[in-house]
């Protein structure tokens, strides 16, 4: 796939590294040109540095927005006819101080990327890990690969994201339509609240598939 990735901080980097050495074409663009020189230089494996508007350009089949959250939708409005039909992949987490989840009684900020361009397929995936659990080499834990929950409406671009999800050494799951996106960063804000604010294994609070529904 040719992939363009808006942004250069470490999410970009850990996402990137994995999908070029994948095989796959990756421009890292950014609006500092000396930060996405580094990152392409720094990656290797033919990755090109560009500005954010030819990063969207050259990513044909997917554009991951690797943005925080604050100015993600103001970039994908100017790039809107430039990302018109294309895969626009969000990691982003709208967490704010006190783990406060900043889209509360509001769009999502998945969907808020989508109303920012339309006509583009807007995926929610990757938000729920740290940066360094992505540089892993797979992510896997106790012998399972991390499961890696996939929110979109447009069955081509879900298919596009599972393979990169696999590209990483995940597996992807099911997360429903891109409606449900705002599940995943609350999902997330509170795994940090819990992670970082308490020290608590967030894992833990859930039981195994097999008690889901209570004792057997």
């Amino acid at each position: 796939m040719r992939i363009g990735v808006l942004g250069t901080g470490n999410m970009a980097d850990a996402l990137a590294t994995h999908w070029a050495r994948a095989g796959h074409q990756v421009t890292v663009g950014g609006r500092d040109a000396h930060k996405a020189e580094r990152l392409a230089r720094r990656i290797g494996e033919g990755v090109q540095p560009a500005g954010l508007r030819a990063a969207a350009e050259s990513g044909q089949e997917v554009v991951l927005a690797a943005l925080p959250f604050e100015v993600a939708a103001d970039v994908a409005r100017d790039l809107r006819a430039t990302l018109r039909g294309k895969v626009l992949l969000d990691c982003s987490n709208p967490v704010g101080p006190g783990f406060r989840l900043l889209t509360q009684g509001g769009p999502s900020a998945a969907q808020r990327l989508a109303a920012a361009a339309p006509g583009s397929h807007v995926v929610k995936a990757f938000n729920l890990c740290h940066e360094n659990v992505w540089r892993m080499r797979p992510p896997v834990f106790g012998g399972r690969p991390l499961a890696v929950p996939v929110c979109g409406d447009d069955e081509t671009a879900l298919a596009r994201v599972r393979e990169l999800v696999r590209d990483v050494g995940g597996e992807p799951v099911a997360g429903g339509g891109l409606e449900r996106a705002g599940l995943l960063e609350a999902t997330a804000a509170l795994f940090i609240s819990l992670w970082v604010g308490e020290g608590a294994d967030a894992q833990a609070i859930a039981p195994p598939l097999t008690h889901a529904a209570g004792p057997l």
